[in-house]
């Protein structure tokens, strides 16, 4: 028996569906967090830790692939001031997707589960009518330079601290150092990286 197969929850009682959604997203960040990304996720797997009926998973999201999109999507809604967030100027909206990632690494994994498993369906940037309206507006107010690409800067700090949440510990293994130092370290360099954006070209 697999050490999966040992460890699963009883189930619980049925509650709402947002409810069973939220139970189910946690799951997903559980076993990815204990098993790791080459270990896979199944549907099956995920209801039985989150003590729900599998019948209810494949319900509610069908395939594997429509799971952890909207795992992502709760990760992003549970930690961003959606309101805000599009009203603040470039270098913040950056800062605050650093830190959202930082704090929450098993967003990175949970994307690059599905960038490297094929899915046409992701999409990194699922505002992005939204992100173009504010880089637009950053190139108005001068908060970036007349001349910047703001859709590849965008890009670019995204793979970024992207890049960073997935590596982090590999990073600083090889540094020598721990990871909560080379954190700061990082995000001092990122904020200083993008700040430096920010001033207009003369």
């Amino acid at each position: 028996m697999s050490e999966r197969a040992k460890t699963t929850s009883g189930r619980r009682p049925r509650g709402t569906r947002e409810e069973t959604e939220r139970e189910l997203f946690q799951a997903v960040s559980r076993l990815l967090e204990r098993d790791g990304v080459l270990s896979g996720i199944t549907l099956r797997e995920v209801a039985q830790e989150a003590g729900v009926n599998h019948g209810q998973i494949y319900q509610y999201f069908g395939t594997r692939r429509a799971l952890v999109r909207a795992a992502i999507s709760y990760l992003i809604d549970r930690h961003r001031d959606t309101d805000s967030h599009w009203d603040q100027p470039f270098t913040q909206r950056r800062i605050a997707m650093w830190q959202l990632a930082l704090q929450n690494p098993e967003l990175a994994r949970l994307e690059a589960l599905l960038a490297l498993d094929g899915d046409e369906e992701l999409h990194i940037f699922p505002e992005i009518t939204r992100t173009r309206a504010a880089l637009d507006r950053d190139l108005d107010a001068g908060t970036l330079p007349a001349d910047a690409d703001g859709e590849a800067l965008h890009a670019l700090t995204a793979a970024t601290y992207l890049g960073y949440s997935i590596f982090r510990e590999a990073f600083a293994r090889d540094l020598g150092i721990p990871a909560t130092e080379l954190d700061a370290r990082a995000t001092a360099a990122f904020e200083q990286m993008v700040s430096a954006l920010q001033r207009p070209v003369d």
